[in-house]
C-alpha cells in the first residue's frame, strides 16, 4: 500500500476499528441493562442460543476468542444472575459445561428484540449491514493470517 502514510489517527483503520468497537459496545450497553447484562455476557447467551446444547468453556472462548481466565469470571456473574448454570465434569474438575438456564431460554426473544430495536435505529439498510459485517470479517481474516505467518517464524 504505496500511498499510505500515517499522518492523522482518524484516517487509520486501526483506529476507526477501535472507536466503532467502543461506541458499538457502549450502544448494546443500554439495550442491555434492562436485563443486567454486559456485551460480553449477551454475546455468550448468542453463542448458547445458537448451538442449543451445553458447551464447555473452552468451546464458547474459541467461539468469542476469549481465553478461559476471562470467561470464568464472566460466567460466574452470569451464573449468580441465573442466566446459565455451570456444572463441573466428575471425571475431570478442570472441565466445566455451561448450559442455558430456563430464564435465559424465556426471554431469547425479548432480548434479540430489544437489540433489533436498537439495530433500527441506526440509519443503515440491511444489505448495507450485512456489507459491514462482511468487510469487517475481511479485514479481520487478512490480519489473522499475517499473524499466523509471524506465529509461525
Amino acid at each position: 500500500m504505496k500511498e499510505y502514510k500515517p499522518e492523522h489517527i482518524e484516517n487509520e483503520l486501526c483506529f476507526a476499528i477501535y472507536s466503532a468497537q467502543k461506541f458499538y459496545t457502549k450502544f448494546y450497553s443500554e439495550s442491555l441493562r434492562d436485563f443486567n447484562l454486559t456485551y460480553p455476557q449477551y454475546l455468550t447467551l448468542l453463542v448458547l442460543w445458537e448451538e442449543k446444547r451445553p458447551m464447555m468453556i473452552k468451546e464458547i472462548g474459541a467461539r468469542l476468542k476469549l481465553d478461559t481466565g476471562t470467561l470464568t469470571p464472566l460466567l460466574k456473574r452470569m451464573e449468580k444472575d441465573e442466566w446459565v448454570t455451570r456444572t463441573h465434569v466428575p471425571e475431570d474438575g478442570r472441565k466445566v459445561y455451561i448450559e442455558l438456564t430456563k430464564k435465559a431460554v424465556d426471554n431469547e426473544n425479548v432480548i434479540k428484540n430489544q437489540i433489533k430495536t436498537c439495530l433500527d435505529s441506526i440509519d443503515m439498510t440491511y444489505p448495507e449491514y450485512q456489507n459491514s459485517v462482511e468487510t469487517v470479517k475481511s479485514i479481520g481474516q487478512k490480519i489473522k493470517k499475517v499473524d499466523e505467518t509471524l506465529e509461525s517464524r
